[in-house]
């Protein structure tokens, strides 16, 4: 067998492609885990190699998926996987034919964003403020619409001022957003007891390692319960920044830029979630 042909090796190729291309780490690992299912499952029906994959393989590990009780959300999902890791096996010549081109996604149907009302705003607020580090991260995510992954690779050099530098990540061109009031003030709390050490990295455990994402999301989610928020992810602190700023009549354009919208229609989508809300006229207060 031809050694470039073999699954484990163009997985693991696969990978440290998406690494050189700076992919955020957690899509890193997310793209890791659906092509190790993917080929897990190929070589339970005997195919070992990259040539022995056919279009009917993959869907039926797709349909295996559905048996299995994966949602159409989480199947899409994995799709996008298998697609990105045939581009780039046809990309270096591994494949002439791409078995997933013309996979199609399943349907589903895309949940409205979930946006805090004026109390769980408050609640949430209320409930981390002895945390300083949290209520740091909780403030920016709110003040400024920032999304997690820009969030944890924020550098201590970021912070100029009265604005946030925000690398470029991923698709996601470089940006600078300004830090009102409430932002500016929990960041200083933070700083205050924030460990001392070379690491640069804005938000980091107490023995200086930087705060990974997975350990944002579980904080978040546990002051999510603690302030009776149900139903709400980290993300959703990005739509209530959105949300709201249309309310209190920000311009589109203004907070696609802000919260780096590739799209000015992407901004838009949020309009029909706030189109008629009581709270139209309320900005979200400052500290």
């Amino acid at each position: 067998m031809d050694e470039k042909l073999d699954l484990d090796r163009s997985h693991a190729e696969f990978i440290n492609f998406l690494s050189t291309k700076k992919r955020a780490r957690a899509t890193i690992v997310a793209y890791g885990k659906d092509i190790d299912q993917l080929i897990s499952h190929l070589k339970k029906i005997g195919k070992n190699t990259l040539t022995d994959v056919t279009k009917e393989d993959l869907n039926g590990f797709l349909e295996k998926l559905g048996k299995d009780s994966y949602t159409p959300k989480s199947v899409s999902r994995k799709i996008n996987s298998i697609k990105t890791f045939y581009r780039f096996l046809k990309s270096q010549g591994l494949v002439t034919e791409d078995p997933a081109a013309d996979i199609s996604h399943p349907k589903y149907v895309v949940k409205p964003p979930r946006i805090l009302s004026k109390v769980e705003y408050r609640a949430l607020r209320d409930a981390c403020r002895d945390d300083l580090r949290i209520s740091a991260i909780v403030e920016l995510f709110l003040q400024t619409g920032i999304r997690i992954g820009e969030l944890a690779n924020l550098n201590l050099d970021d912070l100029n001022g009265e604005n946030l530098h925000i690398s470029p990540q991923e698709s996601h061109a470089e940006r600078s957003v300004p830090l009102n009031k409430a932002a500016k003030f929990s960041i200083d709390r933070y700083l205050e007891i924030r460990s001392k050490t070379q690491n640069k990295t804005l938000f980091i455990t107490k023995t200086g390692r930087p705060l990974l994402i997975r350990n944002i999301r579980t904080s978040i989610d546990r002051y999510f319960k603690l302030a009776g928020i149900e139903m709400a992810k980290v993300n959703d602190l990005r739509h209530t920044f959105i949300a709201h700023h249309l309310m209190s009549g920000t311009p589109l354009t203004i907070i696609s830029k802000l919260v780096g919208h590739k799209r000015l229609s992407t901004t838009e989508k949020y309009l029909e979630f706030v189109k008629g809300t009581a709270e139209k006229s309320v900005k979200l207060e400052e500290l």
